[in-house]
């Protein structure tokens, strides 16, 4: 799998999502990360299911749910129904991590795991033989336009060793979602990211298509000049 750029609808305009939605699928973007804030377990509120029910008759692209909510599971089945491709949920967010997790793919989607800037990787140890997506947070959660946070490169590499040492059993993709721009994914790439969430860096870009295949180059194909 090459390297999947999700740009994040939440930093585009609230007041015209179908045009948003284009302006993705003019950049080559397949994915769309789609930010749900509860007003609790982040301070700001967002949009909820209904919302992405109505984009989804306008997109074909792959809807990335990111539900920064408490106690999602009582969510979870309305963010599958309105075509969330994937749902990820928080760690922090849940004391039922485990069951909330077998539920999301019982439904039929990819099922994910976040973590907060302060939170280890060793918190989801339970877990990483279940989740298809594994998302390190490059910022505290709630806003965007925030300075990338260096430690997160870390868990990245973490946890491309951990996948790598248990490749029959792990088989998640790791995705970061924060501070991600031309720079530091290069980083966030030799580390081992597989999904970079692309949130101000993205809305920002005059050239939306060279922005994305910028992030999306794999480190393979990258000659670093001598």
């Amino acid at each position: 799998m090459g390297i999947i750029v999700a740009p994040s609808l939440l930093a585009l305009d609230f007041a015209d999502v179908k045009s948003s939605l284009k302006t993705i699928e003019k950049s080559t973007a397949t994915w769309v990360h789609l930010d749900v804030m509860d007003g609790s377990f982040v301070p700001p509120i967002t949009f909820g299911a209904q919302l992405i029910k109505a984009a989804r008759a306008h997109s074909k692209l792959f809807f990335d749910a990111h539900l920064m909510v408490v106690n999602p599971r009582h969510l979870i089945k309305d963010f599958a129904e309105a075509g969330s491709d994937a749902i990820t949920i928080h760690s922090e967010a849940t004391s039922t991590l485990k069951g909330d997790i077998e539920y999301i793919k019982s439904l039929g989607v990819k099922a994910g795991v976040s973590i907060k800037p302060n939170t280890p990787v060793s918190a989801l140890k339970d877990v990483l033989a279940l989740v298809d997506i594994v998302l390190v947070m490059g910022v505290e959660p709630g806003w965007g336009g925030q300075k990338f946070i260096p430690s997160t490169t870390a868990k990245v590499r973490e946890l491309s060793e951990i996948r790598n040492a248990f490749k029959k059993d792990c088989k998640y993709s790791i995705s970061v979602d924060g501070g991600v721009d031309l720079l530091t994914s290069l980083e966030l790439k030799i580390a081992g990211a597989d999904i970079l969430v692309a949130g101000s860096a993205f809305a920002r870009s005059d050239d939306k298509k060279a922005f994305v295949d910028a992030l999306s180059l794999d480190i393979a194909n990258i000659t670093i000049a001598k």
